[in-house]
C-alpha cells in the first residue's frame, strides 16, 4: 500500500542527457524468496543443498524507471533506476506449505554448469496478476520459470559469499510466452508500440501519476485448494526534484 515517488535521474532526451522525472516507469512482477538459515562465508551452497537454506516465498514489484535505467546499465549496469524502490507481499508462504505445489522445471537447453544442475520438482506452481487501476492486464505462471530458487542461491554463493537469516532476493521478471503473459509494462506494450487500453478509454504505456498497481498471486490451480500469496500495492505519486543550493551566506 505504500506510495511510490517517481524518480528523477539521467535519461537521454533528444540525444542529450538531463535530468528530470522518469517517464518510462514500470513494474516488474517477481517472486522473492527469503532466506531462513545464513551460511559460511567461502563455502558455496550445493542446489541439492539450497532449500535447506531457504524459508519461504513471496511476491515482489521491483519497479523500473527504464529511460534511467537505459542511460546507466551501459557500462555500469542498473543502479538508479532500480534503487528507488522495491516492494514485497505482507507475508511469506513457507515451503512446507508450498509441498503440495511442487512442479518438474522446464527443460534447461543447453544444458546449463554441473554445480547448477538440479532434480526433482524444483519448481512452483504459482499462478500470478497483474493489475492497473483495478483491471487484469497480465496473467502469467511462475512454472514456466528457467531458473528455480534453489539454482540462484547456488550461483549467488558458488563464489563464497554467504547468505544471512532475512537476506531476500527475486526471480527476475516473471513474464509467459504468450501475449497477456507478460510482467512488466516494456514488454507488455512492446516498448510503448502497443499500449495497454483501459476500460475507461485510457491507455497506458508506461505508468502515470496517481496510477495503482497491485500484484496478485496464488499457489495451484484449484480454488479449492489453492494457498494465497497475498498481494502488493503501489500508487504512483510526484517525485520531488534536485534544487540546486549553497551553502554561502548572504553577505559573505
Amino acid at each position: 500500500g505504500s506510495d511510490i515517488a517517481r524518480p528523477h535521474g539521467l535519461r537521454l532526451v533528444d540525444g542529450e542527457p538531463l535530468h528530470g522525472p522518469t517517464a518510462a516507469l514500470d513494474i516488474e512482477l517477481e517472486v522473492g524468496a527469503v532466506i531462513g538459515a545464513p551460511s559460511t562465508r567461502g563455502e558455496p551452497i550445493s542446489t541439492a543443498d539450497a532449500e535447506q537454506h531457504l524459508f519461504g516465498l513471496c511476491l515482489v514489484n521491483d519497479w523500473s524507471a527504464r529511460d534511467i535505467q537505459a542511460f546507466e546499465y551501459q557500462p555500469l549496469g542498473p543502479f538508479l533506476g532500480k534503487s528507488f524502490a522495491t516492494s514485497m507481499s505482507p507475508w511469506i508462504v513457507t515451503l512446507d506449505a508450498l509441498q503440495p505445489f511442487r512442479v518438474e522445471p522446464p527443460v534447461q537447453d543447453p544444458p546449463v554448469a554441473d554445480h547448477l544442475r538440479t532434480s526433482g520438482p524444483t519448481g512452483f506452481d504459482l499462478h500470478l496478476e497483474v493489475e492497473l487501476q483495478g483491471e487484469v492486464i497480465s496473467r502469467t505462471c511462475f512454472a514456466d520459470m528457467y531458473w528455480s530458487p534453489a539454482q540462484q542461491i547456488a550461483h549467488m554463493t558458488t563464489n563464497g559469499a554467504n547468505v544471512r537469516a532475512g537476506d531476500l532476493f527475486a526471480s527476475g521478471t516473471v513474464s509467459g510466452p504468450t501475449t497477456g503473459s507478460e510482467g512488466s509494462l516494456i514488454e507488455l506494450t512492446w516498448r510503448g508500440e502497443r499500449p495497454v487500453h483501459l476500460s475507461d478509454g485510457t491507455t497506458r504505456t508506461f505508468l502515470l501519476d496517481g496510477d495503482t498497481v497491485t500484484l496478485r498471486g496464488w499457489a495451484g490451480a484449484d480454488p479449492a485448494t489453492r494457498i494465497g500469496l497475498g498481494s502488493v500495492t503501489g500508487t504512483i505519486v510526484t517525485g520531488t526534484a534536485i534544487t540546486a543550493t549553497s551553502n554561502a551566506s548572504e553577505g559573505n
